[in-house]
């Protein structure tokens, strides 16, 4: 039996749940788990299904044969093969933390995604890359040939067929026209201090103002820097006992545990644009224990 999920967005109205139900029963599918919400502030409906084909009915003819139902009620509905892996560009600059928990990840199988390249605008993490037979492309970045390494980036991205980059700590602000041509398909992190702790040393500047609460935000990518809808979010206690090298640490570990977490629920289909937010569906419980991040 082949495991499928369908993800579904409109406006909130009678019928969608039993439209899909009845739709999924009538072509032999057998639900697995089922998320929604309905968002009464906007008026927008949110569904994610996971079922598995008993009757062994194809991915294209699903989807053809709920086009008119998705007509009808104004859906956005699109159906995936749940063993099918998303193609994933890695973009990381001179901390390695998140790539190597990324790396590690998906060498483990956690992380069930396909690796196409890592782009980098050092040189530092090539053999590391190379070394799990990835492609690694380095694309020196400036002032002056950004228009040019962003064209390079977005070649990667085209001939590989990824459908998501990450930001693993990549260092470089990107531009409004990359953000719009991947709009919903980028994914960063970066320490939760902003805007109080700007700059290169936001962790020192945290242990001299005594910050008790370390955090980490992992969000999609828009034209305002740091400030697209919220995937995943996570925080460590810190004491005044502990140094500034000690919160550097702690920093990275809460943040490769965060961008895992948000690169793991966007794979799976969990996380639905809401305006300037997202919902995000938590894992089936059934699942949950092998797809755990951190």
């Amino acid at each position: 039996m082949t495991k499928y999920c369908l993800t579904v967005t409109c406006e909130s109205k009678r019928g969608i749940v039993a439209a899909i139900a009845g739709y999924l029963a009538e072509n032999g599918c057998n639900i697995t788990d089922s998320s929604q919400f309905d968002d009464s502030q906007t008026g927008r409906f949110f569904m994610r299904v996971s079922f598995r084909s008993e009757a062994g009915t194809g991915l294209e003819k699903l989807q053809a044969g709920f086009a008119d139902t998705a007509k009808a009620l104004g859906m956005q509905a699109q159906f995936h093969d749940e063993a099918t892996k998303l193609k994933v560009v890695i973009m990381v600059s001179r901390f390695g933390h998140c790539l190597n928990d990324l790396l590690y990840r998906w060498r483990i199988g956690a992380l069930p995604i396909d690796i196409v390249a890592v782009i980098s605008n050092h040189m530092e993490y090539q053999k590391v890359v190379v070394n799990h037979d990835i492609p690694f492309h380095y694309i020196k970045v400036t002032k002056e040939n950004k228009p040019q390494a962003e064209a390079e980036q977005m070649r990667v991205v085209r001939d590989s067929g990824a459908e998501l980059i990450v930001l693993a700590r990549y260092m470089q602000v990107l531009s409004d026209e990359m953000c719009q041509a991947m709009s919903g398909r980028i994914i960063n992190i970066h320490h939760s201090f902003l805007p109080s702790f700007k700059g290169a040393n936001p962790y020192k500047q945290a242990f001299e103002r005594g910050v008790k609460l370390i955090g980490a935000t992992s969000h999609y990518v828009t034209a305002d820097l740091d400030e697209g809808p919220i995937i995943e979010q996570d925080i460590i206690r810190v004491t005044h006992a502990q140094s500034a090298d000690d919160y550097v640490s702690l920093g990275r570990d809460v943040e490769s545990q965060v961008l895992a977490r948000a690169v793991h629920a966007h794979i799976h289909r969990r996380v639905f644009l809401n305006g300037d937010k997202t919902v995000v569906f938590p894992a089936s419980p059934g699942s949950y224990a092998s797809e755990r991040m951190g």
